[in-house]
């Protein structure tokens, strides 16, 4: 569950290292946000490697989908799934990603949640 001044880590490469969660998007006065939602995400750190190539700068406000979260969820088939950390991808106006890779696998709530580009750029589901 991720919820405002949540700080997230950023998997693509869009040159964005860490951000910060400012709001919950779909819903008025939503709290919290899981894996597969839409989040508004204001960019910390970016990358000291990719500085003249990143895509986005620090203070940057973007919008974001998360991949990955702590907290523990339970399937239909009673299997529960978590990660280590809280992860999120960087999105456009449009709900593209602005990076061209992702590293590492995403949850198969991206993929119910329309978001098939980022589906097909990651490297496995969980």
């Amino acid at each position: 569950m991720i919820q405002s001044q949540t700080i997230l880590k950023i998997s693509d490469n869009s040159g964005a290292k860490t951000g910060r969660c400012i709001r919950v998007l779909r819903g008025f006065q939503r709290r919290y946000a899981g894996r597969g939602d839409v989040i508004i995400l204001a960019v910390q750190k970016i990358r000291k490697k990719n500085k003249k190539f990143s895509k986005v700068k620090k203070g940057d406000v973007v919008k974001a989908v998360i991949v990955r979260t702590k907290s523990k969820e339970k399937k239909r088939d009673g299997f529960t799934v978590s990660f280590k950390e809280n992860v999120v991808v960087l999105v456009n106006a449009q709900n593209k990603p602005i990076g061209t890779r992702i590293k590492g696998p995403v949850s198969q709530e991206v993929k119910k949640n329309k978001f098939m580009k980022l589906a097909s750029l990651s490297s496995g589901f969980l």
